[in-house]
């Protein structure tokens, strides 16, 4: 087939929609499929390359105010570079990552050619209420608002997906969009292979993600403080955001400058490395429509701490593979915390359940499931089946 993806982020802006569709482009490429991937240029200039067998166009970006690292599409000049990219590609099907920007975009570009459309669903609101005033001064009515928006835009789509059966019962909950089918963004399980731990250095607990609000760093950070000096355990922080040097100062306050060290972006191999080097990972977010950082921490073996919020229980397994807590509750966090790095034979026992629990997300199991989803799609194009779109609209 000839498929083509579009995201609103991009791997430079580390992100769980911009790691799966590089991800899914590359393993969709692998299978023999002509693949055209779109997203923001990070410079802002108009660029077209092959990488991993796959066309990858940057399209014309500029700079969000306050956001130095955050690139957005122009409307008028997206519109027309995503209809050249159409217009040259000639998809079977298209695939968006948001309801936003491009995804809005190329969504409607493609339902007017007649290319069957499958949109996947990674947002969620509270991923910006800290980060617009006026969404910050009205949350409930912002919230509603998103995704009534999303809706409008999602309505148009031949299939909806979600990474989990929790982001399912939100988006049935939050919409009246038909029932998404729940495709778990995947992990490669070789690149992401279970590791051997160093039982004579000092525990490490580790943390990936971006350092906003909705991450709740902070509470990580003060349990932290309150484990037992006995551990010598010590702390790393891989990620970039706005809330960088907040923690920081927080974690000086805390007296923690000597055991905790924020790593900032990681390459490739400072990601291996740092899952290699860590014996817990820690997952405090409450915003995670599944996160692949616990996957990707789940596939070397590590036992897992994480809030007991959104999709994280469907990964996180009490006894199984590691903890959960009560969001919020930095006491609970502690205790779960010690627990598990008291104790190297626990330690080891979850981290086999993390591996055995990550070997059902494999990314062939995610590039097959989207194969079936797209074939099916063209076939019902060739026979002239009408899309949930077209049947809401006559019915």
């Amino acid at each position: 087939m000839k498929i083509v993806l579009g995201a609103d982020q991009y791997p430079e802006y580390i992100n769980g929609a911009a790691t799966f569709t590089a991800r899914l482009a590359a393993g969709l490429a692998a299978d023999g499929h002509t693949v055209d991937l779109l997203w923001p240029s990070v410079d802002g200039s108009h660029d077209t390359h092959l990488q991993d067998s796959v066309r990858v166009h940057r399209l014309t970006s500029v700079r969000l105010p306050g956001r130095p690292r955050m690139q957005a599409l122009d409307p008028r000049t997206a519109r027309r570079q995503v209809e050249q990219v159409l217009h040259v590609a000639r998809p079977d099907v298209v695939h968006v990552q948001s309801h936003l920007g491009l995804g809005r975009t190329l969504l409607r570009s493609a339902k007017g050619s007649g290319i069957p459309v499958v949109a996947t669903n990674h947002f969620m609101p509270e991923n910006l209420l800290h980060h617009v005033p006026v969404v910050r001064t009205f949350p409930r009515t912002a919230t509603r608002l998103a995704w009534r928006d999303l809706e409008r835009v999602y309505v148009a789509a031949d299939l909806l997906s979600v990474p989990s059966p929790r982001a399912a019962e939100l988006l049935a909950a939050s919409t009246s969009l038909p029932a998404a089918e729940v495709v778990s963004c995947g992990i490669d399980l070789d690149r992401f292979a279970r590791t051997t731990r160093d039982a004579t250095s000092s525990p490490c607990v580790l943390f990936v993600g971006r350092l906003e609000q909705e991450k709740h760093v902070d509470e990580l950070l003060r349990a932290f403080a309150l484990l037992p000096d006995e551990l010598h355990a010590r702390l790393e922080v891989v990620g970039m955001g706005s809330l960088r040097p907040a923690l920081e100062a927080l974690a000086a306050d805390l007296g923690l400058s000597r055991s905790v060290r924020f790593l900032g972006v990681a390459t490739d191999g400072e990601l291996l490395a740092a899952y290699a080097g860590a014996d817990v990972f820690v997952m405090p977010g409450t915003a995670e429509l599944q996160s692949i950082a616990t996957l990707e921490a789940m596939a070397t073996g590590l036992p897992v701490v994480a809030a007991d919020a959104m999709a994280l229980p469907h990964l996180v397994r009490p006894l199984v593979n590691g903890h959960l807590y009560t969001p919020g509750d930095v006491q609970a966090l502690r205790d779960k915390l010690a627990d598990v790095l008291a104790n190297p034979v626990l330690r080891a026992e979850l981290g086999r359940g993390s591996r055995d629990i990550a070997e059902t997300h494999g990314m062939e199991y995610t590039v097959t499931a989207f194969e079936r989803h797209y074939a099916r799609l063209v076939e019902s194009r060739g026979s002239g089946t009408q899309s949930f779109a077209q049947l809401t609209v006559t019915s």
